[in-house]
C-alpha cells in the first residue's frame, strides 16, 4: 500500500526539478517535487541568471516578481588579465527586456520558484525527503520509495524524473548507464571574507594557467580556483603557503585574507 499517489514525482529540488515541479503544477498536472534537505542555504556552483532565462521568467509572467528579490545586475563581463581588464561581453544590444546577466543566490532563486509553484493546488513540496529505491513491477517504474524525517514512505507515480544530481539515486536504480565524456579541468572551491570597499559581482582573474572566478555573497566571496584535470597532488605538494601565494599575486585587493584558507 502507497503512502502517497501523484501523475509526476520528481526526484531533487533544483533548478531543473524545482522549475519542472513548477510548469507541470502551472499546466495542471499533479506533482510531487522531493528535496533532500531542510532548506535551500547552501553555496552552489552557479549563481548566474542569464538573458535566456530572465526571458523565460518574463514569458511566464514572473519576471517582474522576481527582480523584485535582492539580485545585482550585470550588463557587461570584463576579465582581469595581469594588469589589463578585457572585455570580454556586452548585453546591452540584446534584443530582450532584460539584457544583463542577473546575480541571485541560487537558495533564493529555489525559493521564488517554490513560492510560485506553491500557488498551484496541484503542486506539493516535500523537504527532507531523498529518493533511495524505484518501485518497479512488470518492466516499469511505478513510483519510489523515500526517506523522510519522519520515517520511509512510498510514493505511487505515472512518472518518476532523476533531477537528483550527478550521484543520482534515480539513475543508480533504474540502471541507466552514464556517458562520461570527460572534463579537462578540476574545481577548488572556498570562501574568503569580503570587505565593503571591494569589486562588486562577478569577478574572472586569468594568469598563465590560473583561473581564478570569484562569486560576490555580500559579507564574502566564494571563489573557485580552477586547475588542469589531475592535478590536486601538485597543488598538496608544493604546500598551502605557495597556494595562497597564488591567488594574492592574482588578486592583490585580497591581501593577508588569503591566510583564512587553513585546509
Amino acid at each position: 500500500m502507497t503512502d502517497l499517489a501523484t501523475t509526476c514525482c520528481v526526484a531533487g529540488g533544483g533548478p531543473a526539478g524545482m522549475m519542472l515541479g513548477y510548469l507541470l503544477a502551472r499546466a495542471g498536472v499533479d506533482v510531487i517535487v522531493l528535496e533532500k534537505h531542510a532548506d535551500f542555504l547552501r553555496d552552489f556552483r552557479g549563481d548566474t541568471v542569464h538573458p535566456s532565462t530572465l526571458e523565460v521568467m518574463r514569458e511566464l509572467g514572473l519576471l517582474d516578481d522576481f527582480l523584485k528579490r535582492p539580485h545585482q545586475e550585470l550588463q557587461r563581463l570584463a576579465a582581469q588579465v595581469g594588469d589589463e581588464t578585457i572585455h570580454a561581453a556586452d548585453f546591452s544590444r540584446l534584443p530582450l527586456a532584460a539584457k544583463f546577466i542577473a546575480l541571485m543566490p541560487q537558495w533564493d532563486f529555489l525559493n521564488f520558484v517554490a513560492t510560485q509553484a506553491r500557488a498551484h493546488a496541484t503542486f506539493r513540496l516535500l523537504m527532507q525527503a531523498e529518493v533511495t529505491d524505484l518501485r518497479q513491477s512488470d518492466g516499469r517504474v511505478r513510483g519510489c520509495v523515500v526517506t523522510t524525517s519522519e520515517g520511509a514512505i512510498e510514493i505511487d507515480a505515472d512518472l518518476v524524473v532523476g533531477a537528483d544530481g550527478r550521484h543520482s539515486a534515480v539513475r543508480a536504480k533504474a540502471g541507466l548507464v552514464v556517458e562520461d565524456l570527460g572534463a579537462p579541468i578540476d574545481v577548488l572551491w572556498m570562501r574568503i571574507s569580503r570587505k565593503p570597499t571591494d569589486p562588486e559581482g562577478l569577478i574572472g582573474n586569468l594568469d598563465t594557467g590560473i583561473v581564478f572566478v570569484m562569486i560576490d555573497r555580500d559579507d564574502y566571496w566564494q571563489c573557485a580556483f580552477v586547475i588542469p584535470k589531475g592535478s590536486i597532488d601538485d597543488i598538496h605538494a608544493r604546500g598551502l603557503p605557495a597556494f595562497r601565494d597564488r591567488i594574492r599575486s592574482l588578486v592583490p585587493f585580497l591581501g593577508d585574507r588569503v591566510e583564512e584558507l587553513n585546509d
